[in-house]
């Protein structure tokens, strides 16, 4: 298993949980470096100075912040630890709410919360207490000096910590020109909700695949051996940009596919599901 990246305690109420916080996602892509296309030798950055055209060397470096155009203020250290708020090492659960009542937009990055040691028990009668209640706590944790807004809530066997955006962080929705109303005809309506329901189907999350990262791996393999990369057949067909027929594009659809009864229910998935959202499973 990984190694933690936190350990602190859950603390809600005056019960404190010792927990150690782990990374729950993976990162397949393959990475990349910049080379020189001459030589294909690694090209290294410099810190250049706009003004002077120089290098700069790590140890002249400071932080500013752009105020206006063009001027800065320098934050030392020691404003950074005035700024700072006092670690705690606590993940504070503040309040417990309704799942349904949060917008998707506020959740970011999940972790996986590890009991530690000899808090089975207690991080077992949370979880159940969490899942029972069908509610989510709401919590604030101290990371790498920065303050966080989290999400605690039982998934499978796992208590799950999200980071969430704070309510400044997220565009105002009256900021964008997103079309109000629009002359819909009932027999569109009825087509488009046919479409959707022909597509109905169980969540399964290991359906759905990155193709691109499978053919840029098998790409890189075929030229490390010298071969031609056996590629996964894309959906070739053209994608129109202007504005069509909206019914006859929605009949050509219906008529693709299958009859909702002839459709093979997929795998069940794995792990079960949140109370929160149907997409997210342990």
């Amino acid at each position: 298993m990984a190694r933690s990246m936190w350990k602190g305690s859950l603390a809600f109420g005056l019960v404190n949980i010792p927990v150690e916080l782990y990374s729950a996602t993976r990162d397949h892509r393959p990475k990349f470096r910049l080379l020189h296309a001459k030589d294909e030798e690694p090209v290294r950055y410099e810190r250049v100075c706009q003004k002077e055209g120089k290098p700069v060397a790590w140890e002249d470096l400071v932080k500013g912040y752009e105020y206006a155009k063009g001027q800065f203020v320098v934050l030392t250290k020691d404003d950074f630890k005035t700024a700072a708020l006092e670690k705690t090492k606590t993940i504070d659960i503040l309040d417990f709410v309704e799942a349904a009542e949060i917008d998707e937009r506020y959740f970011e990055t999940p972790y996986y919360l590890m009991p530690g040691k000899g808090a089975d028990r207690a991080y077992v009668l949370l979880r159940e207490a969490i899942r029972a209640s069908e509610k989510i706590g709401i919590a604030k944790i101290i990371l790498r000096d920065a303050q966080h807004l989290a999400a605690v809530e039982a998934i499978g066997d796992a208590l799950v910590l999200t980071m969430m955006r704070f309510a400044d962080e997220l565009a105002d929705l009256e900021d964008f020109s997103f079309p109000r109303k629009a002359e819909i005809r009932p027999a569109e309506m009825k087509m488009a909700q046919q479409l959707i329901g022909n597509l109905v189907t169980e969540w399964d999350p290991e359906k759905y695949t990155d193709e691109y990262k499978e053919n840029l791996l098998r790409v890189i393999n075929a030229k490390v051996k010298g071969k031609k990369p056996k590629l996964i057949d894309a959906d070739t067909t053209p994608k129109q940009a202007q504005v069509v027929d909206l019914m006859a594009r929605l009949r050509a659809s219906l008529e693709g596919k299958k009859s909702p009864g002839s459709a093979k229910k997929p795998a069940a998935s794995k792990g079960r599901k949140s109370a929160r959202r149907p997409r997210r499973v342990a």
